[in-house]
């Protein structure tokens, strides 16, 4: 196939990715709606709820809610088939822009963002197939997926090229790799400290009957805790590598290992922040809800990097020309 070819390919097989990831988006939806509300909140609401504390989820099986009918079970493996096919053609739009380029696929702004979904989504499917109950997560991981890939299509897309020349070196495909994955792992992680913001205010309630049925089918709040955290931790030294080869490269090319440039500087403030987070998880006092706030401020300070500093803001790092 030609360049052109290949890259017409690359583009169909994003919108495609879209596509599959919104049909599975709606088959978590009914996976959700459908299900039962789990026995042992229904037991707490007849009981008469009150200020109770939830029991926690069996061990064997974190996240694990009680059997479903065939019908929502049928919905979930239908999610699951889907989001897993749309990883699939995601994997190909980066795999054929490589081709179609002659060259490692983030490169730009479009690729940039575009892998970091993908290693989102990969680290969900990962969490979902090792812990069945961490499935009814889906909703709100590829919901977010959706949104962030239309406005990745529609804001940020550029025709394949060459790479600019600040980035033609070797340290691209490990500085860049690595922000990409640490960026993805923590996208999951601070999903995770969202939803167990809201599941943990749920349950200091007492299971309260007339809450949203989507938070009463949530995992508990201790799992969701437990996933925003073991997540963190496998993205934390990954992130931590990114910035110490950023600083590397950076040495290579301008003379100097740090110069305050923006995006040094918020990647920074990144890395102090998820080491605030999962210092204070061991922290008495800051364990929970405080530690949770942490972690969304990390996500927040992620998405800020990404889109302010490197196309508003003016430093050696900025791609205001989306590129």
């Amino acid at each position: 196939m030609t360049p052109d070819q290949l890259s017409g390919l690359s583009d169909t097989l994003f919108s495609t990715s879209v596509g599959l990831y919104s049909l599975a988006t709606v088959a978590f939806c009914a996976q959700l709606a459908f299900g039962r509300r789990p026995a042992r909140e229904r037991a707490l609401v007849t009981a008469g709820g009150g200020a109770a504390e939830l029991p926690p989820p069996s061990p064997a099986d974190p996240g694990a809610l009680p059997e479903d009918p065939p019908s929502v079970r049928r919905w979930g493996r239908v999610a699951m088939l889907l989001a897993t096919v749309g990883a699939l053609t995601h994997a190909g739009v980066l795999v054929t822009r490589g081709m179609a380029t002659d060259r490692l696929p983030w490169g730009n702004m479009y690729e940039f963002a575009t892998a970091v979904v993908l290693v989102a989504v990969v680290a969900f499917l990962v969490l979902a197939l090792r812990s069945p109950g961490l499935r009814h997560l889906g909703l709100f991981v590829l919901a977010p997926v959706v949104v962030s890939m239309v406005a990745i299509g529609l804001f940020l897309y550029v025709e394949g090229g060459p790479l600019v020349a600040a980035l033609r070196s070797s340290w691209l495909a490990v500085h860049v790799s690595t922000a990409i994955l640490g960026f993805g792992v923590f996208f999951v992680s601070g999903i995770a400290s969202v939803l167990y913001l809201v599941r943990s205010r749920y349950e200091a309630r007492g299971g309260d009957p007339s809450s949203s049925r989507l938070v009463a089918r949530m995992p508990s709040a201790a799992t969701l805790d437990r996933v925003a955290h073991r997540t963190a931790v496998f993205g934390f030294p990954i992130w931590t590598f990114a910035v110490i080869a950023g600083a590397i490269w950076a040495e290579s090319a301008w003379g100097r290992f740090w110069g305050w440039d923006p995006k040094e500087t918020w990647a920074f403030i990144a890395w102090v922040v998820y080491a605030a987070y999962l210092h204070a998880r061991t922290t008495a006092g800051w364990r929970g809800r405080p530690a949770a706030w942490v972690n969304v401020v990390g996500l927040a300070v992620m998405v800020f990097n990404l889109l302010y500093v490197n196309m508003v803001s003016t430093g050696l790092h900025s791609y205001g020309g989306v590129n």
